[in-house]
């Protein structure tokens, strides 16, 4: 009996699941999909575009201004007074000097306030500045 009771846990002893491989094909996908995820970028405020049919897709912009209804100005999320936006700029520059700035002015908002947005890019020496649209 003693004999019959032995070789049993000595069988029963050999078997295991190595998960080293699992693990590794679990952090190669992670990796794949960290690397290939677009990230989107937003003003960090709701703003209804106006629509164009001239609107072109700018691949690239390193700063978007919000700019809502009310005449309050948002930078990657965060309200921003427009006595700031020159400085902003500037500290932007001087990290990006061939940053693009994209103002996106909701439809209902006064053009008095997105004209003194894009003056203070332009003092601060910013050349590469777009309006968002919709394309119709």
């Amino acid at each position: 009996m003693k004999s019959i009771r032995h070789s049993r846990t000595r069988r029963g002893g050999g078997s295991e699941i190595n998960m080293t491989p699992l693990i590794d094909m679990v952090f190669i996908l992670l990796i794949f999909f960290i690397v290939t995820t677009s990230f989107v970028r937003e003003a960090g405020v709701d703003v209804q575009r106006p629509s164009a049919q001239s609107a072109e897709t700018k691949e690239k912009a390193n700063v978007i201004l919000g700019l809502t209804a009310e005449g309050q100005i948002f930078i990657e999320g965060r309200p921003l007074d427009i006595r700031s936006v020159r400085a902003y700029m500037e500290r932007f520059l001087a990290e990006t000097p061939e940053g693009a700035v994209v103002i996106v002015a909701d439809k209902d908002s006064m053009t008095g306030a997105a004209v003194q947005v894009l003056d203070q890019c332009r003092l601060a020496g910013v050349q590469n500045i777009s309006l968002a649209a919709r394309k119709k």
